[in-house]
């Protein structure tokens, strides 16, 4: 059996802050946690858990989407069975982002080059440029 550590020490071991790993555990991410003289303590395996849970939210998956792959299948279903369900619905997501900020970068570029006399002109010379006079 792994030792117990302090929500603390845990905090600092993953670069969070003790309020993220009460907050994932209120998300039922992480599993309620027993306590020692009214203090939150965890068994170190869960830095495994926390390590998945930023993974994660740095591919852009949202809480519920994360409990999802925790909670969301049969308990045998395998890693890969999970991540392939939720991928695509987040790669079509990502498509439609990256989509959405081309369309921004090329307003943006086109107001790089604004020679107008006032902003208002402005808007509506770039609204047309840009196509956003259709929308």
């Amino acid at each position: 059996m792994n030792a117990t550590v302090s929500i603390g020490e845990i905090a600092r071991r993953m670069g969070l802050r003790p309020s993220a790993i009460r907050y994932y555990e209120s998300e039922q991410l992480l599993e309620p946690t027993r306590r020692r003289s009214g203090r939150r303590v965890y068994d170190e395996s869960v830095c495994e858990r926390l390590t998945l849970i930023q993974l994660a939210r740095r591919a852009g998956f949202t809480i519920a989407e994360i409990r999802h792959l925790f909670r969301g299948f049969p308990a045998d279903a395998s890693a890969g069975t999970r991540w392939r369900e939720l991928l695509f619905g987040k790669q079509r997501e990502i498509r439609d982002r990256m989509q959405e900020l081309s369309r921004m970068k090329e307003i943006l570029d086109r107001l790089e080059d604004c020679d107008c006399p006032d902003l208002d002109a402005c808007g509506a010379a770039a609204a047309d440029r840009s196509g956003l006079a259709n929308d």
